[in-house]
């Protein structure tokens, strides 16, 4: 129910600027807005700064037609519309939100929904977070709950958007089909989202083909959350070389890689070309040329932004590192196979197995062909090995690898977390749920500092807020497992890492990490205290899926 700023039929233009086109009949429709978190997570502004950024690209161009020139807003500060996101300004030409303060930089996107759907309603529905506050689905999402929930069903699957979760209405909880983790939900009514109209079919909530969706999503709907991973491509001029199935990744600056690596969000939040941009906006008067700013280049228009892109690729300055090291790497964990399976994918690229891999051009190896397939050793699943090679190289580099399809690890999995210190400590004192036995206190202590190589921003500060944390555990025999545990994933800097707080949005900051911690001692309100029967079993299902488990023990 949206349509994207693509390229082709279904591109839709903000209000005022010309989008009509040839034989399409002009719908109503809600424009949403919105930003991509570090998790590859699309995130909605609010109806109220939708409507100030549609506003801001309105007034320009309809001033523009008046006088006979001019183009839409190619600046949007959003601090005039909402003073919490004052550091932030929305760069129109390059789809990228760029803060200030930090200079760090996110994709942003526009896209169309219809009138009665839950966006036109101003219809929002959210998670619980971490922190204990509540953050927005991506509004397909939302739309797409609003409708099943408006059906009177019970339960629904988000399989088919990309998420590997279920949720219940009834309980308004949602689960991870993997850990068994379960999250809050809630339905919150808000502002309408602004109207507009579309000229192109609308963006649908499963299995999308319109054009921003085929641009971002590669072949399809993502199967796990995991796929949300980016990487940045090594120059455009590598982009026009890739095989027609990576090019539609490609061509939008993004490729989707399925490996939960901390490092990928530094690839995330680095300042990117959007090559999209040439269909962003449609220019007035229908004008073929390029914008003022930008240079056509194989019918690419680039934006010309006061900041320094990033040179050479992760890639191939990893590569440029100790080559044979990471390709040992790869040939431990994976045997090279002598047919390639004719109708599999490899779901690094999305390129054929049969097919050379379509990383060849971003990732050079001589000892590596780009047609190889290799078969991961325990799980049997397979990759081209170029693909593999750069997934490893775009990651921690730690000897370690972890299978993109069902997540098995290779190796020791090690994280990002800034240096610290974690003390133990038990008290008599038992927690809600757990009457008949002490408490133990787990103490992380975490100070601010300077991010290194394998954080998002090398180079900057990260700050360090709400240190030291205090967590929980009861002090039986599984509290207690869980606390060695727990010891063992803070040796491999697993309990936190370098990110945005996904309550306050700040960026270069100590997040959590994906395993939860019970930080309340005496109320369960917000999720994170007792009693809570299942916590326990939740958070060892957490530490496995980070390869720590009690085999690491006995080690």
């Amino acid at each position: 129910m949206a349509a994207a700023l693509g390229a082709g039929s279904g591109s839709a233009g903000p209000p005022g600027l010309p989008n009509s086109v040839p034989g399409h009949t002009a719908l109503p429709a809600v424009a949403v807005w919105e930003w991509q978190d570090e998790f590859g997570r699309w995130r909605p502004y609010r109806g109220s700064v939708c409507s100030f950024i549609e506003q801001a690209l309105q007034a320009p161009a309809q001033k523009g037609r008046r006088s006979g020139a001019g183009l839409a807003s190619s600046s949007i500060p959003l601090g005039q519309a909402d003073a919490t996101l004052a550091p932030y300004v929305i760069d129109i030409p390059s789809l990228m939100q760029f803060r200030q303060d930090t200079g760090t930089m996110r994709s942003v996107r526009r896209h169309l929904f219809a009138q009665d759907s839950a966006a036109g309603q101003g219809i929002v529905w959210e998670w619980q977070n971490d922190e204990g506050g509540w953050s927005p689905y991506e509004m397909k999402v939302c739309v797409f709950l609003e409708q099943a929930f408006t059906h009177g069903l019970q339960h629904v699957d988000l399989s088919s958007l990309g998420y590997s979760y279920d949720i219940d209405f009834l309980s308004l909880v949602q689960t991870n089909k993997t850990s068994r983790f379960r999250r809050g939900i809630q339905r919150r009514v808000d502002t309408p989202y602004p109207v507009t109209t579309a000229t192109g079919p609308l963006h649908m909530a499963v299995a999308c083909s319109c054009q921003q969706c085929l641009l971002n999503s590669g072949t399809g709907p993502i199967t796990t959350r995991y796929r949300h991973s980016m990487i940045n491509l090594p120059s455009s001029s590598a982009v026009t070389q890739v095989s027609s199935r990576t090019a539609a990744l490609s061509s939008s600056g993004l490729g989707f890689v399925p490996y939960n690596k901390p490092t990928l969000s530094g690839a995330r939040s680095a300042p990117r070309l959007n090559t999209q941009s040439a269909w962003a906006l449609p220019q007035p008067g229908g004008a073929g040329g390029p914008s003022p700013g930008l240079s056509a280049s194989n019918g690419v228009s680039v934006p010309n932004l006061p900041v320094e892109m990033p040179k050479p690729s992760k890639v191939n300055q990893a590569l440029a590192v100790s080559p044979s090291e990471h390709e040992q790497v790869v040939r431990k964990y994976l045997e090279e196979l002598r047919g390639a399976p004719a109708d599999e994918d490899c779901i690094i690229c999305m390129e054929k197995l049969a097919s050379p891999s379509g990383y060849s051009d971003a990732c050079e190896c001589k000892t590596i062909k780009p047609e190889a397939v290799g078969q991961l050793t325990k799980c049997q699943h397979a990759f081209h090995l170029l693909c593999v090679l750069a997934m490893y190289t775009n990651g921690n580099k730690d000897g370690s690898l972890q299978c993109p399809s069902c997540k098995t690890i290779y190796g020791e999995k090690t994280g990002t977390q800034p240096k610290g210190k974690m003390e133990v400590s038990t008290f008599p004192q038992s927690l809600p749920g757990h009457q008949d036995c002490g408490t133990i206190q787990i103490v992380y202590s975490i100070s601010r500092g300077i991010q290194g190589p394998e954080h998002p921003n090398p180079g900057m500060p990260y700050t360090a807020r709400g240190f030291p944390r205090y967590c929980y555990l009861p002090d039986n025999e599984k509290g207690r497992k869980v606390l060695d545990l727990l010891r063992v994933a803070w040796k491999r800097r697993l309990i936190f890492t370098v990110g945005t707080s996904s309550t306050t949005g700040e960026s270069n900051t100590v997040v959590w990490n994906e395993i939860h911690h019970k930080t309340e001692m005496d109320t369960n309100l917000s999720g994170h205290g007792y009693p809570d029967p299942n916590y326990l079993d939740n958070v060892l299902a957490e530490l496995a899926a980070q390869g720590v488990t009690e085999a690491c023990l006995r080690q």
